[in-house]
């Protein structure tokens, strides 16, 4: 796991671990850990949590923070784990982990990233609802468009949009951009489209699909100049004119992106023919 930082490495390469407390304290966390893993109750795992002694924080011992437990409930997709933490304690469990967690203090939530990464829709709906409760829109925009987590993980420096688009996970993409994220990665999710393999080319074309619907005004891309036939033949003539700046954005697309705005739900129960990627392939030919 990205975030958690292994006590036992020094620049001599000696374990740091010689007292007997601290060695206690790494055996109750991978217990803890592999409690989450194995999907115990949750009232179990609370216990264990709240009772139990597990994180060697700054040279003495402490519990285990609702933040981190979430970490593990994602990671190991425990649902109703997930559920109990965001309901009890709300947006408390989307804060920033300890710094026992991570070896960058200071560098942010990873809740969103770790979700995005696992690609666990079901959860990432709890965390949209909690986020309801994070003091107005403004801050939960700021949350939803944050570069949260470690510095020196794979996600560093990439929003949960742009990590959902690079990773072809669109059921994420799409509660994210419902519940105000930024639609941001367009280049990303075209280059993304061009390059994939085929077995992940209509996951790549559903999240290139998904930020079309809520782009206001689509950036000016430099690839799209550069090869123009290469996209207009991709994208067909109406959907590339509009990237382009040189036409409206298609009426079938506004139509669809009033519809996806008012639930995910609305897109995802259409018929195929009038999923947004029939849009790009049928209507703006």
């Amino acid at each position: 796991m990205p975030w958690l930082r292994s006590s036992s490495s020094s620049s001599t390469g000696q374990c740091l671990s010689c007292s007997p407390c601290q060695r206690e304290c790494e055996r109750t966390a991978f217990s803890f850990y592999c409690a989450v893993r194995e999907q115990l109750p949750v009232w179990l795992l609370e216990e264990m949590r709240s009772m139990e002694v597990f994180c060697w924080d700054n040279g003495s011992p402490r519990a285990f923070q609702p933040s981190e437990a979430l970490l593990y409930a994602i990671v190991h997709d425990h649902q109703d784990y997930a559920r109990y933490l965001l309901n009890r304690y709300s947006v408390g469990a989307l804060r920033a982990p300890a710094c026992s967690f991570c070896c960058c203090p200071g560098s942010g939530a990873p809740h969103l990233s770790v979700v995005v990464r696992y690609n666990r829709v079901t959860i990432l709906g709890m965390v949209m609802e909690a986020l309801k409760d994070c003091g107005g829109p403004v801050k939960r925009r700021e949350y939803l468009d944050g570069r949260g987590g470690c510095l020196h993980a794979a996600d560093a420096g990439k929003t949960a949009v742009q990590l959902a688009v690079e990773l072809s996970h669109p059921e994420c993409l799409l509660q994210l951009l419902i519940h105000g994220a930024r639609p941001d990665g367009l280049e990303v999710a075209l280059q993304r489209l061009v390059s994939c393999i085929v077995s992940e080319r209509q996951q790549a074309q559903r999240c290139l699909d998904f930020l079309l619907l809520f782009l206001a005004k689509p950036p000016l891309l430099p690839c799209l100049r550069d090869e123009p036939q290469r996209w207009q033949g991709l994208l067909g003539n109406r959907v590339f004119s509009w990237l382009c700046g040189l036409a409206p954005s298609p009426l079938l697309l506004q139509a669809l992106r009033c519809l996806a705005q008012s639930g995910s739900d609305r897109i995802t129960s259409l018929p195929d023919f009038l999923q947004p990627h029939s849009e790009n392939k049928r209507a703006c030919g």
